[in-house]
């Protein structure tokens, strides 16, 4: 699915953190969960609707997600 995503693609609108900035914070700062994200990246820490769909109670709902993201890179 992250092949889909060109990856200048904000995942996180409110503190614009891309796709790639996910993937840079796995690959070379060791972010291994959602949590190690928000510390790193502060994705997912203001209105919290990026994080996983289960969680996005806003009007417009994402096209990706900061969990499905960490977790194509992680799993590859």
């Amino acid at each position: 699915m992250l092949e889909s995503f060109d990856k200048n693609y904000e995942v996180c609108n409110c503190l614009k953190v891309t796709v790639d900035d996910i993937e840079n914070a796995v690959l070379n700062h060791g972010v291994k969960s959602l949590r190690d994200l928000q510390d790193k990246t502060h994705a997912g820490t203001e209105c919290r609707h990026c994080l996983m769909v289960e969680g996005d109670f806003g009007k417009v709902k994402k096209n990706i997600y900061c969990k499905d993201v960490l977790g194509e890179i992680i799993n590859g």
